[in-house]
């Protein structure tokens, strides 16, 4: 199982992405947020300056290129209001990237647009990498567990904002739920887990709110198989489930090659035993890191099944 950065290093070269600026913003009418107030927790050395960078004509997805966010240290949060009809839910959003960049457009914006047409809040998260949670070692071919879940921290500290800030945002506290892609989706399957206890020592009010998603959606996620020789689910994260652990939505190709379908196929039983609902569609084709952008592939079809999934369970309506 190989991170999705591995997949960019192999079929999207580093050295066909073409202009790069310093730091990724938003399209204006949307202002970034810090979300840590001053140093973030666990600061480590920053490996250069953050920067952005377009990929050139032979790494397009469909068809368009995609940006690429590296080195990101100052962990920020964007907040997209709905178009129309305000349904009172919101998602928070994790990138793709194999905690090494973050896809910010392909499994970022792209998705916000998306939700906000459909009354949802998004909040888009631009959370730190590289090193920030499990990734794939070329050199002892392995997952590699950082003592500090960096990108963790930064999810937990958004749900809390998110709840802190409903009221203002025109939010229903009960509706907050995560999305996310490839090494975003595991964050998803951590978040959804880890709620009882902040992994970082509280700053403020934000954090005494709840940071458990009320749904969660995790399309082609990496990093919960973990041994090729077991069908055995991470166990950061299956220590970590129970019957409170998030309603889930997992989507996973069978011709996917670098996050295997049993990523999401272990977690999918585990959280069957566990007594969780949870709705999982595979696919024969369609492979990885298509985001939202449609292919001759059925799987790219997968935001009806949500917009369907997400009505089911009462977080929004028609």
């Amino acid at each position: 199982m190989k991170s999705f950065f591995f997949a960019l290093c192999v079929v999207f070269p580093f050295g066909a992405l073409g202009a790069q600026t310093s730091v990724w913003q938003p399209i204006p009418g949307h202002e970034q947020l810090l979300i840590w107030p001053g140093v973030a927790p666990d600061a480590q050395p920053a490996e250069g300056p953050e920067s952005v960078e377009t990929t050139g004509m032979d790494s397009l997805v469909a068809g368009k290129p995609w940006v690429a966010v590296s080195n990101v240290s100052q962990p920020t949060m964007t907040v997209y209001a709905p178009t129309g009809k305000n349904t009172g839910a919101a998602v928070v959003v994790f990138p793709g990237g194999g905690y090494e960049i973050l896809a910010i457009d392909l499994e970022g914006t792209e998705v916000c647009d998306w939700l906000t047409a459909k009354g949802i809040t998004c909040v888009l998260l631009k959370y730190r990498v590289p090193h920030s949670g499990p990734q794939w070692n070329s050199q002892c071919k392995c997952q590699i567990f950082p003592k500090s879940p960096l990108a963790l921290e930064d999810a937990q500290r958004t749900l809390g904002l998110v709840r802190f800030h409903a009221t203002e945002w025109h939010i229903d506290p009960r509706k907050i739920g995560v999305l996310g892609f490839s090494a975003g989706g595991h964050l998803v399957a951590a978040i959804s887990t880890h709620f009882t206890q902040r992994v970082y020592p509280p700053v403020d009010a934000a954090d005494k709110e709840s940071c458990r998603p009320d749904f969660a959606v995790a399309l082609y996620p990496g990093h919960l198989w973990i041994n090729e020789k077991k069908f055995e689910l991470n166990p950061d994260i299956r220590t970590h489930i129970s019957r409170q652990t998030s309603p889930t939505f997992l989507l996973q190709n069978e011709d996917d090659h670098v996050d295997n379908v049993n990523d999401a196929l272990v977690y999918y039983i585990a959280l069957k035993e566990a007594g969780v609902p949870v709705e999982f569609h595979t696919y024969a084709q369609g492979g990885h890191a298509f985001g939202l952008r449609p292919t001759k592939f059925p799987a790219t079809g997968w935001p009806r099944l949500v917009e369907t999934w997400l009505e089911t369970i009462g977080m929004i309506s028609e």
